[in-house]
């Protein structure tokens, strides 16, 4: 799967990068015909301490799943969002086979 990264407001170093990285690839477990996924980091320029957020936009064949989190570190909200995209592809991985 690819994966594309990008960083708005900083600059993202290679841990951050290579995290984002190997917990996506986790998600074929889950769904084997991922096509793509691009992560969005951004920081917001606020007081809170939770203003770091993550977008993540999984492409499959006929469909996308996006999730957007909001946390105190970028590990955080990309495991947080990666979560949520397992519950998503299970579900559609359990559609499919309904359907078949």
């Amino acid at each position: 799967m690819k994966v594309n990264a990008q960083s708005v407001n900083f600059n993202a170093d290679g841990e951050l990068i290579d995290f984002v990285q190997n917990r996506l690839g986790k998600l074929e477990v889950f769904y084997d015909k991922i096509v793509s996924s691009d992560v969005y980091m951004k920081v917001e320029n606020t007081s809170a301490k939770e203003n770091k957020i993550v977008e993540i936009r999984v492409h499959v064949p006929k469909d996308k799943f996006v999730v957007k989190k909001q946390c105190r570190t970028f590990e955080e909200a990309v495991d947080s969002a990666c979560s949520s995209l397992e519950r998503s592809l299970v579900k559609k991985k359990q559609k499919m086979r309904a359907q078949a």
